[in-house]
């Protein structure tokens, strides 16, 4: 009897803007023969243009190019070959043609996610003006993938020792104070608190919570959003089980000795938890959308037009996303199976108290 194989994940990978430096740290993240041993990549991208990009940074890739993600082999670096004409490389700056093709990327990839046939999807960097100039509608993949599968998500920065979210994310900085809320804090310290267990692993977690202003509003004096919604939130929070902790000051939060004794992090805004994040994660932090019905991360980096071309891109980030999916999709997996398991037990058990309550038949 042939001995069952575990599940290759199955990993769909967007390629953002090919005028940066997306190709280049897909095809380097890929490069290594062994990597199709832990996961199945399907590139949704075109032949033509990665063949030509290949050959600028020297790599030796071969590639198995199909119509659909569904045909896609184990063992081999899939590509769904969306464009099979030939594509103008301009290294370094956006154009129409590269936008376009971030977009189709982007919409192929989240449809073959939601049919099924791929089981993660990573995302490469894409330049989120241009992509509205083009009739894109949203200010990121976050808000585009909220309308696609019909669900809030929150961006989730995280390596193995810190793990960052944010309450409010791309907008003016003028708008933030009237974006908190106590709705908005609370739903997002359950979803929070549900990816930490389901996603992570972790039983019981603790979660900070970042005032929004100085100090921490200082009492009151540098600000009232701290009294008015973030503490009562927490206490509410807190006395109903979960484990939240603050608002903490912001600047003096982000030592090792401090964050190691939380398990994720609440921002008030973008630059709050993303600049400490990415000064701390240099290289190894992960953007993952948490409380979406699907895995998907992306590196924590940008398209950084600067280089692209130059061979100087670092994949470190990109392979992490890539293993980051894997992994959660897999602890999601195993979450579900148990939840499942004791659900079953659990109604077992109701049937076999049924069946005593009745009478015996003659």
């Amino acid at each position: 009897m042939s001995e069952h194989k575990p599940h290759k994940v199955r990993v769909g990978i967007s390629v953002g803007d090919f005028n940066g430096i997306g190709p280049e740290i897909i095809m380097k993240a890929l490069k290594d023969k062994e990597i199709t041993d832990f996961f199945t990549p399907i590139i949704f991208g075109s032949g033509k243009l990665f063949t030509y990009q290949k050959n600028i940074f020297k790599l030796n890739l071969n590639f198995n190019y199909i119509t659909e993600a569904a045909h896609a082999q184990h063992g081999k670096l899939n590509m769904v070959n969306l464009w099979k004409d030939n594509v103008n490389v301009d290294l370094g700056k956006p154009t129409e043609e590269s936008t376009k093709m971030a977009i189709e990327s982007l919409e192929a990839a989240a449809n073959a996610l939601m049919n099924g046939e791929i089981d993660v999807l990573v995302t490469a960097p894409i330049n989120k003006d241009e992509m509205m100039k083009q009739g894109f509608q949203h200010t990121g993949h976050t808000g585009y993938l909220e309308e696609k599968f019909g669900k809030k998500g929150i961006m989730f920065l995280v390596t193995d020792d810190l793990k960052v979210a944010v309450s409010t994310h791309h907008i003016p900085v003028s708008k933030i104070a009237e974006n908190i809320s106590k709705e908005k804090i609370k739903k997002q310290i359950k979803i929070l608190n549900q990816c930490l267990v389901e996603d992570f692993s972790i039983r019981k977690p603790k979660i900070a919570v970042l005032g929004l202003n100085p100090h921490a509003g200082d009492g009151g004096v540098i600000g009232s959003e701290e009294k008015e919604i973030i503490e009562p939130t927490i206490k509410e929070l807190f006395d109903a089980g979960y484990m939240t902790f603050g608002p903490f000051p912001a600047d003096s939060f982000f030592q090792p000795e401090k964050y190691n004794n939380y398990d994720a992090v609440l921002a008030m805004y973008h630059d709050q938890g993303l600049a400490p994040f990415k000064t701390l994660a240099y290289k190894e932090g992960v953007n993952y959308t948490a409380g979406l019905p699907y895995i998907r991360t992306s590196p924590d980096h940008g398209v950084a037009y600067d280089i692209a071309g130059k061979n100087l891109a670092d994949e470190q980030s990109f392979s992490e996303a890539i293993f980051a999916a894997v992994k959660l999709f897999k602890n999601r997996k195993e979450y579900q199976e148990l939840y499942d398991g004791r659900l079953q037990v659990k109604k077992n058990k109701q049937d076999l108290e049924i069946d005593e309550e009745l009478p015996l038949s003659e």
